[in-house]
């Protein structure tokens, strides 16, 4: 059986913790997408790590964690990660990566951090992680997967192709220092040595894990929002972040995907720039900020402040449908009780008309939020197992959320660690 948890916004949804609950009873996690531009934060008896690559069951020793073909790795960053995870006590990794990953070359990272220098105000808000130029590469056909690092002769000949037309743009466009040859060839050569002990046919290890009924978690980084076809192009990622994309994104049958769980938070957040009407501003999303999250809402890449709303019901809805969610989670309940009033966004006007679609990049920049509110509930919900106990404010607010969405909601999640679940 498959299961894709996958977001519903714009990413920060609390993913994380949501593979790692399931992934108790799974047998293999897989990375299907996106690379070490956003992150997941997980906190179990270990500790609490922030994973960005590495899948997020990789605290269980039981577990196969796959990064998949879809993947953009970034080598040096993921050896740093499963160091730290080591260094807090994990007392294994169970890895697989697979042969035909591409990799994220030393020039990528370069070459999205002049791109956001040269476009100043008009930046994409990047991570500047060397996504988009990966993604450019990759499907330019002039990126480099991870078995062609065994290749030294092949390697050599097509990176001295690659880098002559590399050095023209770092040179003439955004005149900075060419890059040596043999300087890129050497961190290749470090990076060979790094990843080697974990590739291997991952497409082969899914196919039989699938064959014999293994249960498999397909975990998605950042949202619907972000998505390059159905997200706020073109603020967005350039990786498919749809549940769908898993069955290209680590060799899946697209039928064998049978459970597609949502996770929503119970208020907005969002890093970087795009679109968000619900968005809040000054004191108000302040205070939210910090009282959002584990430890406040930062994003688990950049460390830096994320923007901050009210629940975005046409957001939400629209992000449910083009996902196919067969349930939701809604995260973070417990960080608005400290609100006297809670408001949510129903609707959008637009030119003077209401809508509850969510409509294309160009309607959204003229968006209004449309918005109803309710009592607070003022109280610790932290430690509440059962949803008939919350306080009537709160379940009031969870069924209201339910009804917009048009989804079921299985699970409300009223803290960060593991164990701080309702199940609906």
């Amino acid at each position: 059986m498959v299961r894709a948890i996958v977001g519903a916004n714009w990413g920060d949804e609390g993913k994380g913790k949501v593979t790692d609950m399931f992934a108790a009873q799974s047998d293999m996690v897989i990375r299907f997408q996106g690379g070490a531009n956003a992150g997941h934060t997980i906190i179990n008896d270990y500790g609490k790590f922030a994973l960005h690559q590495l899948p997020s069951g990789v605290c269980f020793p039981h577990i196969t964690n796959v990064i998949a073909n879809g993947v953009a790795l970034d080598i040096p960053k993921l050896m740093k990660e499963i160091q730290h995870v080591l260094d807090g006590g994990v007392p294994k990794i169970n890895l697989k990566v697979s042969e035909r990953c591409q990799i994220m070359m030393p020039y990528h990272v370069l070459l999205d951090t002049y791109e956001e220098e040269r476009l100043a105000e008009k930046a994409f808000g990047s991570t500047k992680s060397g996504i988009a130029p990966f993604f450019s590469d990759k499907y330019a056909k002039v990126g480099f997967q991870i078995c062609e690092l065994f290749d030294e002769e092949h390697l050599r000949e097509k990176l001295t192709q690659i880098l002559s037309v590399k050095n023209l743009i770092i040179k003439d466009i955004y005149h900075k220092p060419e890059l040596s040859i043999d300087d890129v060839l050497k961190q290749l050569e470090e990076y060979r040595e790094m990843i080697a002990p974990y590739v291997c046919d991952t497409g082969k290890l899914i196919r039989e894990a699938v064959k014999n009924g293994k249960k498999i978690l397909l975990e998605g980084q950042l949202g619907s929002l972000k998505d390059p076809d159905f997200g706020i192009y073109p603020m967005v990622t350039s990786s498919s972040t749809l549940a769908g994309y898993g069955a290209v994104g680590a060799g899946i049958p697209p039928y064998e995907i049978k459970n597609i769980t949502v996770v929503t938070k119970a208020y907005s957040s969002a890093v970087g720039a795009g679109e968000f009407v619900s968005e809040i501003f000054g004191d108000e999303a302040q205070e939210m900020r910090i009282h959002g999250g584990d430890a406040g809402e930062f994003g688990a890449t950049t460390g830096r402040p994320r923007r901050m709303g009210w629940f975005d019901c046409v957001a939400t809805r629209y992000g449910c449908a083009v996902q196919g969610a067969t349930e939701v989670v809604l995260t973070a309940l417990d960080c608005l009780s400290y609100l006297d009033k809670i408001s949510l966004c129903v609707g959008y006007e637009i030119d003077g008309k209401v809508t509850k679609d969510f409509p294309v990049t160009p309607l959204l920049k003229r968006a209004k939020p449309v918005l109803v509110t309710f009592d607070g509930w003022k109280s610790d919900i932290r430690g509440i197992r059962e949803f008939s106990k919350l306080p009537k404010e709160a379940q009031q607010y969870v069924n209201f959320i339910e009804e917009e969405i048009g989804v079921k909601i299985a699970y409300v999640s009223n803290g960060p660690k593991r164990e701080e679940i309702i199940k609906k």
